[in-house]
């Protein structure tokens, strides 16, 4: 590993550190020396040496993955080991790329002759497995959230440390520079009479001491209206969810009462092939119409799109069904289906219908259930990001309907972009109400669970990262507890809007689930 490490030092720059990944022009030439090989100097004995992990697939990302493909983060990095040689100056930083395990256990192998006395893992790769490694080694390991790159793997991650109480790691999740400078300065609680617990708990302090305390709660009116448990239960059992993840059909069980059914490819594709063109183009024309901007997508692939949403309609309505998921991504990257449902999926949202990414079925479920129980207020599945420089958690997808309150609710702007992590297709960006409260939820079928918290939609995140919608909310309750469920529940939420807290557990009472809350 020697050959692929850089040390690196900065006598000081005047870059901002809530804004240094904007860029930095006196720093970004050092990302040039992630480019290429350089020795190891002998380790100052004076301070201590840290390596900067960065868990990332490449350089520059190959494929679709968050942030999105051909995402360069040399100039990233570069301006990151800038910020800690610059701010930290009583450490001396070694600098790091590993894509998994392989490549962690040979940095970890190296650091044992090299006088390494803890590491900061950066995630900026969603799911790459590098800081189980190094946090395996008992040093003190500072696990640091890429946002918008890393934010599924870093949660979920996350969570398990903290359940398996791995005492020796911190973390951070903010996008603010100055957090992570704090939680790094803690590497100086390590020394004689302290542990690696110690620098640890440092950071837990840290990142309290510097999240912003909860803000008014106070929302704008919403004129909800619930229906009984009973009638709730109802409506789920008159629905059905059809679900295409790959060529196979047939029945396929049933989650909290709804019945599941398997549909192909094969037949979702020809439905798209066999759809009305001149119904495509017209609703096209009127997606194109409506938004607020069309950027990077064509007129052809907006009818295309268009056809999907027509063949997707005419599925559910042979099947008499009211929800379908498809594994979109796998559909198409396998040459299955030949049209991104994005849009498709907004609209049937907008129309009291539902359309679930991934072939998510436990949240296509959730999706019916907060329908069935508002009065069919439609949701989104989202990929949480937690931020606890705002004191905010942001939903994140490239799919969310634009009437939250319902088909007859009043509609909010949206545009339409590429799928952002291969910048392809089309999608949703829906710019949502603010000032309102959120549900947010997540079902377990077997356990019998329903998992909640609220939030107040605050802000929605142009960030080109990752996922086209961006919705912040800021958490009613405590955003360190946030941090726990992820392992358990994987990455998904789905969100709408109203506080469904009391229905949600008055249905649970009634069917004899659980009702958990996440904050």
């Amino acid at each position: 590993m020697k050959n692929n490490d850089t040390v690196f030092r900065c006598s000081g720059c005047g870059i901002s550190r809530r804004k240094f990944l904007t860029g930095c022009a006196a720093c970004v030439g050092t990302a040039g020396l992630l480019a290429r090989p350089t020795s190891l100097i002998a380790a100052n004995k004076d301070r201590m040496r840290i390596r900067v992990v960065y868990s990332l697939h490449a350089a520059k990302q190959p494929g679709p993955d968050w942030p999105n493909v051909g995402f360069d983060f040399a100039p990233v990095m570069a301006r990151i080991n800038a910020a800690l040689a610059g701010e930290c100056p009583e450490f001396e930083f070694v600098s790091s790329m590993a894509k998994g395990p392989e490549e962690a256990k040979k940095i970890l192998e190296e650091g044992k002759s090299s006088g390494i006395d803890g590491y900061i893992v950066y995630q900026m790769n969603c799911w790459n497995r590098v800081v189980q490694t190094l946090a395996a080694s008992g040093k003190p390991v500072l696990y640091v959230d890429f946002q918008y790159g890393g934010s599924g793997g870093f949660l979920v991650y996350t969570a398990g440390f903290l359940r398996s109480k791995t005492a020796n790691v911190g973390f951070v999740a903010s996008s603010n520079m100055e957090d992570v400078i704090a939680a790094v300065k803690c590497f100086n609680v390590v020394g004689p009479g302290a542990s690696a617990s110690d620098f640890a708990a440092a950071t837990t302090r840290a990142r309290t001491k510097r999240t912003p305390g909860m803000g008014s709660m106070r929302c704008k009116a919403d004129k909800l209206r619930t229906v009984s448990s009973d009638e709730c239960v109802e409506r789920m059992k008159e629905s059905k969810i059809l679900a295409a993840r790959d060529q196979k059909s047939g029945p396929a069980g049933e989650t909290m009462g709804i019945p599941t059914e398997n549909v192909s490819f094969a037949e979702v594709n020809a439905a798209w092939e066999n759809a009305d063109k001149d119904m495509a183009k017209a609703v096209a024309r009127r997606w194109k119409a409506d938004a607020t901007e069309v950027v990077g997508v064509s007129d052809e692939t907006l009818e295309t799109s268009a056809a999907m949403y027509l063949g997707m309609k005419a599925v559910l309505g042979k099947h008499q069904a009211n929800a379908i998921a498809i594994n979109c991504l796998g559909g198409f990257y396998g040459g299955h289906i030949h049209a991104y449902p994005c849009l498709g999926f907004h609209q049937l949202n907008n129309e009291g219908l539902v359309g679930a990414c991934e072939c998510d079925i436990r949240s296509t479920a959730t999706m019916l259930m907060i329908g069935a129980l508002t009065n069919g207020r439609p949701s989104f599945i989202s990929d949480p990001v937690i931020d606890t420089a705002k004191r905010q958690i942001i939903y994140a997808h490239c799919v969310a309907p634009n009437k939250m309150f319902g088909p007859d609710g009043p509609a909010n702007p949206f545009a339409i972009l590429t799928h952002s992590e291969d910048r392809q297709g089309a999608s949703v960006r829906s710019i949502l109400p603010l000032g309102y409260m959120t549900t947010t939820l997540e079902i377990r079928q077997p356990q019998k669970q329903i998992l909640m918290h609220l939030g107040k939609a605050v802000e929605n995140d142009p960030d080109d990262r990752a996922c086209r919608t961006k919705l912040a909310a800021e958490p009613v309750g405590d955003i360190e507890k946030l941090f726990g469920m992820w392992d358990q529940w994987g990455w998904h939420r789905v969100t709408c809007y109203g506080d469904i807290k009391k229905p949600v557990y008055a249905l649970a009472d009634a069917i004899g689930w659980k009702v958990i809350e996440e904050a």
